[in-house]
């Protein structure tokens, strides 16, 4: 339910004043706001990327592109060496979890009222990064899609269950969503900011370099 309420109203380009029935928003305008909304999905896909991108040039893991399929639907995946440290490992698969839960920070700390405002590329990203999130988590609660995923890297680094992992995943994104319908609510704010340290603390529980 999180998730589609979070799609569709992310979707929506609401400008900064109500438009009647009466007056319909011109089709060439609505036309350019879904344009920008998923140029602002594929932008969150692309700092995602970038982040995994960043640690494993940093870390001479030496990356690469391998085709991958989960439930059948082919797509990618950035792979790099099999024999990095615990940490390094951890780093890297985090890096993109790590880059949407600031990018979240940012956006709904600096516009609160996102929700209500003409952005629809901010929407686009926003969307991108709380559906992913949840999207690897539930494929980490089951345990099941390709070895290379991010989730099984950070259980395998960090030597816990990986439905811990998804928990981890899960958790800051669910509180992004619910501060996007509800900016008023403090509790969640820092319930959000809290469980974005959960992944950064494993760090520590994993071994050194």
């Amino acid at each position: 339910m999180m998730v589609a309420l979070t799609l569709v109203t992310l979707a929506r380009p609401l400008g900064a004043q109500p438009i009647s029935a009466s007056e319909p928003r011109p089709k060439a305008h609505r036309t350019a706001s879904v344009v920008k909304f998923l140029a602002g999905a594929a932008l969150g896909l692309a700092v995602h990327e970038s982040a995994h991108l960043v640690l494993d040039f940093a870390f001479d893991a030496k990356p690469g592109i391998k085709r991958v399929e989960l439930g059948g639907i082919p797509f990618f995946a950035i792979t790099h060496r099999s024999d990095l440290s615990p940490r390094r490992e951890l780093a890297i698969s985090s890096a993109g979890f790590w880059v949407q839960e600031a990018w979240n920070e940012i956006l709904l700390t600096r516009r609160p009222m996102l929700r209500h405002a003409n952005a629809p590329m901010a929407k686009g990203a926003l969307a991108f990064n709380i559906l992913t999130s949840i999207g690897y988590a539930a494929v980490a609660f089951g345990r099941t899609g390709p070895v290379e995923r991010d989730t099984r890297g950070m259980a395998d680094s960090a030597g816990v269950d990986e439905r811990a992992i998804a928990a981890l995943v899960l958790a800051p994104a669910l509180l992004d969503g619910y501060r996007y319908f509800r900016p008023e609510a403090a509790w969640a704010k820092w319930a959000a900011r809290a469980a974005k340290l959960g992944s950064a603390a494993l760090v520590l529980k994993s071994t050194s370099d």
